[in-house]
């Protein structure tokens, strides 16, 4: 997610380069006072017996308010507990999971499963196709113990009914073909859940869920770590699994370790296992002497949202002028010290399939472009501090973010762009707001903001559904903070959705995607990526690629041998 996710899920630190310099040289400490080793970049894959046993020590940043919903934090959690129907390679691929397999009718209407025999949830609950039905039902439901807000948002217009037709098989109709369907059940925040135990109510389930995954929620210590047992049980592994039956390790211990230098400095003093979100000052460090993975997700990048739905932004004059005034490559690679990509393509992430790499330096840095287009668009005044000013009007643009969505780092880029934009006469206001708040809607209301910085993570393009689906009915989309209402893109996407040839699908959605990046409702920053670094003795360890590219410690292993 997400700003769906920031206004319906239930649930700021900056870095001034003085902060940036005492960070490095905190890390120096810790480096001059370790002993590790260096090892391989890459993790190594399983080979010949494995040693069991354990409890992986995993660093991880943000703590959720709730251990599944819709928001990034929560998935990865969910991860751990849950199954998914079917699963998503690293190709993008869709394999069995729950499912082992599945047809889909002539019409594209029918998806019909067949489900793995013999799961049970963890609480003993028979995992059957009458358990996934009332799932998917829920989530679709306008019960809020069992909506899914992010289900929701991207089935809510073709689904129809799911239903057990036998014991072991699903049916899942929809009233209009969506071929992103598999997509979206391989997202782990569509992990299924114990009927059983989801009729306790939300707040039982927030601190306590019960999926049929590899582990056991045992307890949340707030504020301090979540743990987990492993589920002795286990037989569902998904087909991207490397290996079937239990977990190798008895459990998981996942600390929440917001400040990043103390999140690595535990790795480097042999307190975690594993860690989450790698500081940028660390990156070279962190490759040199420790294995990491990486993944970049898909769906949209870390993006400026524009208010499109008033001015100045209602304006595409004023929009690419904002993009042209600012060095975003300049700032993305200052603050994240090139540990982070520059993305100019607002509209997709650079690895979902549909990307157009073109796009990727949109809107590059030129001010005498920017000041025309001001010019052009009727801002030709400046007051005395040099701002822009049209019908008495000063050109304020406020920039709402949270560190929910922005790593530590990345505030030093908003405070170059806030700089740079001042040359072509915008006055820009930075909002920093806390997760709590945000989530809560502080600096997101119609009034509150000219720009937003957010994401939402999908495998692909149909990420486009979410963002761009107009108001419809009176009802606003609340997924999409640009405001921006254009029915014809509207009608690409859906065309889109409802293709099933590949590469007729795929020339719709980047027909979409360069209107998106033409029309600049969105300007593009950089990525979201996940990365851990890892003890070198732990191995196995992976990144789901269904979505958010969460760590799967399913396979994970101690082994003395670095």
């Amino acid at each position: 997610m997400h700003f769906s996710n920031a206004l319906s899920a239930r649930r700021f630190t900056g870095k001034s380069n003085l902060q940036a310099r005492t960070v490095a040289a905190t890390f120096a400490m810790l480096l001059g006072l370790s002993h590790l080793a260096p090892s391989v970049h890459a993790q190594e894959g399983l080979a010949g017996s494995v040693k069991r046993g354990g409890v992986i020590r995993y660093g991880h940043f943000q703590e959720p308010a709730c251990l599944f919903g819709g928001w990034v934090q929560q998935w990865y959690l969910q991860r751990q507990y849950s199954d998914n129907l079917v699963a998503r390679s690293d190709d993008g691929k869709i394999l069995p999971w729950l499912a082992e397999s599945w047809t889909i009718s002539d019409d594209k209407k029918v998806y019909t499963f067949e489900i793995k025999p013999n799961v049970k949830f963890t609480d003993g609950t028979v995992l059957d196709a009458q358990a996934i039905a009332d799932n998917i039902n829920g989530w679709l439901s306008n019960d809020p113990d069992l909506r899914n807000p992010t289900a929701a948002p991207y089935l809510g217009d073709s689904f129809e009914s799911a239903r057990a037709i036998a014991p072991l098989r699903l049916q899942v109709k929809l009233r209009v073909p969506f071929q992103p369907l598999l997509n979206v059940f391989a997202q782990s925040s569509q992990g299924i859940l114990s009927p059983s135990a989801l009729k306790r109510g939300l707040a039982v389930n927030c601190e306590n869920p019960v999926g049929s995954g590899p582990f056991i929620v045992d307890k949340w210590h707030h504020g301090r770590e979540v743990t987990f047992r492993r589920n002795p049980n286990y037989n569902s592994a998904p087909a991207t699994a490397k290996h079937q039956g239990a977990a190798y390790v008895e459990g998981i211990s996942w600390k929440f370790l917001p400040d990043q230098t103390v999140r690595y400095g535990s790795l480097i003093a042999g307190e975690t296992d594993a860690i989450y979100d790698i500081p940028a000052v660390a990156w070279k460090d962190a490759n040199s002497r420790f294995p990491v993975v990486r993944h970049l997700t898909g769906g949209t990048p870390l993006r400026l949202a524009l208010y499109t739905a008033r001015p100045p932004f209602d304006d595409m004059l004023v929009r690419k002028a904002f993009a042209y005034s600012t060095d975003r490559k300049s700032a993305v690679d200052t603050s994240f010290l090139g540990s982070l990509p520059f993305e100019g393509n607002g509209a997709l992430s650079q690895s979902s399939p549909e990307y157009l790499r073109e796009l990727g330096q949109s809107y590059g840095y030129d001010i005498r472009k920017a000041n025309q287009l001001l010019d052009q668009a009727g801002w030709t005044e400046r007051n005395p501090k040099g701002i822009r000013v049209k019908d008495g009007r000063p050109l304020i643009v406020r920039i709402s973010y949270s560190n929910a969505f922005l790593k530590p780092d990345g505030e030093q880029a908003l405070q170059v762009i806030q700089q740079q934009a001042r040359a072509a006469g915008f006055d820009v206001h930075l909002q920093p707001t806390n997760p709590a708040d945000f989530f809560a809607g502080k600096n997101l209301g119609p009034d509150d903001y000219e720009v937003v910085l957010l994401y939402w993570v999908a495998p692909g393009a149909e990420i486009f559904r979410i963002s761009w689906k107009p108001d419809q009915n009176g009802e606003p989309n609340r997924f999409n903070p640009s405001r921006y209402q254009d029915l014809m893109l509207w009608d690409i996407i859906e065309k889109a959705e409802q293709n099933f040839n590949g590469a007729e699908r795929t020339a719709l959605y980047q027909q979409a995607e360069r209107k998106i990046v033409d029309e600049a409702p969105v300007i593009g920053l950089t990525v979201l990526d996940v990365t851990l670094a890892i003890k070198p003795t732990l191995k196995g360890v992976w990144l789901d690629r269904g979505s958010v590219g969460e760590p799967v410690f399913y396979d994970a292993h101690f082994d003395d041998k670095k």
